[in-house]
C-alpha cells in the first residue's frame, strides 16, 4: 500500500450546488483513474495518492438525499419559484437540508482505502471534527446516538440536546467518498422552517446566533481542515 498521502485543500467561494456536484464528480473520477493506475504498476513505482477537501458556500437549495421524504418539504414548487430556491435530488445519505450564503460546506473525496475501511468511523470522524472545531469557539457541542450530525443543548441546565448546529450527509463508492456537511455559520436559519431538517423535528442553530455576532468562514474552514487532515494523519 502507498504511504504517502496527501490531502488537497480547495476554496471553490460562492458555487451553485450542480457545479459544485460536476466539481466533486470530476475528483472522484481523477481518484478512479488513480486506482486503475496504480493496479498496472509495482509498489514501489507508484507516487502518492491525492485526495481532496473542499470547502464552499452555495446558492438557495434544498437537497433531498436518496432516502429522504419530499413530504419532509412543507412548501410547494410555486414558493419555491417565488423564493428563487432551487431543489435537488441527490444521491447522499440523508434526507432533506437547506444550503445558502453564510453556510459552510465541506466536500471531503477522499479515498479511503489508504485510510480505513469503515463507514461509520468515517462518520464519526466528520462529527468529531465539527465539535472539535466549535470548541475553538466556546461553543459546547455533542454527537447524538442513532442521530447524524452535531447538537448543541436546549440550555445550560438541560441534559438534552436538540439544535442541529451541522447536517451530514455522504456518499461512498469504490471506498471513495463524495458529498460531506454543512456546518451553519451565518447563515439565515429562515429557510429551515419549511422543512424538517433531515427529517428530524428539532429546531436549528448557527455559531452567529450562538456567538451573538459574525462570524469569519475562512477562519472556521482553516481551522476545520487542519483538525481533519489531523485525524488523517495528514498534516
Amino acid at each position: 500500500m502507498v504511504e504517502h498521502r496527501t490531502i488537497i485543500v480547495k476554496h471553490l467561494g460562492l458555487i451553485d450546488y450542480k457545479e459544485a456536484l460536476a466539481v466533486q464528480e470530476a475528483y472522484y473520477k481523477t481518484i478512479v483513474d488513480q486506482k486503475h493506475a496504480r493496479a498496472t504498476v509495482d509498489q514501489l513505482s507508484q507516487s502518492a495518492v491525492s485526495n481532496y477537501l473542499l470547502f464552499c458556500e452555495h446558492p438557495p437549495v434544498y437537497t433531498l438525499g436518496r432516502m429522504g421524504s419530499i413530504n419532509h418539504l412543507l412548501v410547494d414548487a410555486a414558493t419555491l419559484a417565488t423564493q428563487e430556491i432551487a431543489l435537488y435530488h441527490v444521491n447522499r445519505g440523508g434526507d432533506i437540508t437547506y444550503h445558502g450564503p453564510g453556510q459552510l460546506v465541506a466536500y471531503p473525496i477522499i479515498d479511503l482505502e489508504f485510510f480505513f475501511t469503515d463507514i461509520q468511523r468515517y462518520l464519526r470522524l466528520l462529527e468529531t471534527s465539527v465539535i472539535e472545531m466549535l470548541s475553538h469557539f466556546n461553543i459546547p457541542s455533542t454527537s447524538l446516538p442513532g442521530l447524524t450530525g452535531v447538537w448543541l443543548k436546549a440550555d445550560k441546565n438541560s441534559k438534552s440536546f436538540d439544535r442541529k448546529i451541522c447536517s451530514i450527509g455522504i456518499r461512498i463508492s469504490r471506498w471513495i467518498t463524495m458529498h460531506g456537511l454543512a456546518l451553519n455559520v451565518n447563515n439565515d436559519l429562515a429557510p429551515f422552517d419549511q422543512i424538517i431538517p433531515c427529517g428530524i423535528p428539532k429546531a436549528v442553530t448557527s455559531m452567529q446566533q450562538e456567538l451573538n455576532k459574525s462570524i469569519s468562514i475562512m477562519d472556521v474552514s482553516d481551522i476545520l481542515a487542519q483538525i481533519i487532515l489531523k485525524k488523517l494523519n495528514c498534516v
